[in-house]
This record gives structure tokens, C-alpha cells and sequence, in this order.
């Protein structure tokens, strides 16, 4: 049996041009703000347990990866499996925000972001 696993897509993040008109439409879609609002650049909207993210890259610029972030538990152990299969993740680091996460590209730059709650009891 493996020592880690994936529980659930935690968040999405989407690059948005607009991030005022991006918010008003999550919201009329009923998401919660749980973070940022119309004129930040960054915002969580919440969709129970999960989230969308949405970050600001302002026109003229290039776009940037979505990004999928996925809760586990056993975020070393993974990241352990995964370099042992060749592959190249970053190395898992503490976040001030409460995850201990490690993040990978997909071959189009779509990035994959493997996150545990520190401190969680997976209950």
C-alpha cells in the first residue's frame, strides 16, 4: 500500500485579464469570496470545499500556466515516488499559508500543485 495520496482537487487557479468582471462572474455563479476581491491580484472564490483561484496578468503581458492544485496526505512520500519515476517536480516546501505543498508542470505548462494541510489529522 502507498504511504501518500490524493484526496481531492483543491483549487483551480486561472489567469484572468479582468479580475473585477472575472469576480462579479464567479460570484453570480454563487461562489463565496473567501479572499482578494475585484481589485486585487489575487482572489479565492470558494465552491464548498474546493476553490477557484484567479490571478491577475495584465494585458500586453504573456499569458501564464493554470494551475491545479490537488490536496494529499503524504506529500513527501509522493514526492519521493514521483522522482523516482524521472520526473521533476520542485522540491516540497512549508507555505506561511498552512500546506506543505510541491508543484510540477504537465507537458503543455499547465502546472500541478500537490498540497497537505500542516498539522492536519486527515479527519
Amino acid at each position: 500500500m502507498s504511504s501518500w495520496s490524493i484526496d481531492r482537487i483543491s483549487a483551480v487557479t486561472l489567469a484572468v485579464r479582468d479580475m473585477e468582471q472575472s469576480v462579479t462572474f464567479y460570484q453570480r455563479l454563487g461562489l463565496g469570496l473567501s479572499y482578494g476581491g475585484p481589485n486585487a491580484s489575487f482572489t479565492t472564490l470558494r465552491a464548498g470545499a474546493s476553490a477557484i483561484n484567479l490571478r491577475h496578468v495584465p494585458s500586453g503581458t504573456g499569458g501564464c500556466a493554470n494551475r491545479v492544485i490537488l490536496r494529499v496526505r503524504g506529500v513527501d512520500a509522493l514526492y519521493g515516488d514521483l522522482i523516482e519515476k524521472g520526473l521533476a517536480p520542485t522540491v516540497p516546501r512549508n507555505a506561511e499559508w498552512g500546506e506543505r505543498y510541491f508543484e510540477i508542470s504537465d507537458p503543455e505548462g499547465s502546472v500541478i500543485s500537490f498540497a497537505e494541510l500542516i498539522g492536519d489529522d486527515h479527519g
